[in-house]
């Protein structure tokens, strides 16, 4: 991932609507979820939720799919670990002996 689009993701994931609309996502995995069962687990008005879910489309965090007559959201796992491996690529490279090697902080 470049530093562009790493900041651009964060920027999306900053604020606090939107990092539970993509933490949902994430919960529900490949499966998705429905725009209206978004709006209902969060308590979101129709209008808020879309206007969310566009920034963190905007971002590549997110993607919809067209299902009947609403939207399926699914959140884009492969650039969630892009951006986790963006964050962690150099962990304790200036300092090794301060890390042990865990999954905490590897890409």
């Amino acid at each position: 991932m470049e530093h562009k689009a790493a900041t651009h993701a964060l920027a999306a994931l900053g604020q606090d609507t939107r990092l539970s609309v993509f933490r949902l996502l994430v919960r529900a995995g490949r499966a998705g979820r429905l725009a209206g069962d978004i709006a209902e687990a969060l308590a979101l008005p129709g209008a808020t939720l879309s206007f969310h879910l566009k920034a963190l489309t905007a971002a590549g965090l997110v993607s919809g799919e067209a299902s009947g007559r609403t939207i399926r959201y699914r959140a884009d796992l492969e650039a969630m670990n892009a951006l986790v491996g963006y964050l962690t690529e150099n962990c304790c490279a200036d300092d090794a002996g301060a890390c042990v090697p865990s999954a905490a902080c590897a890409p």
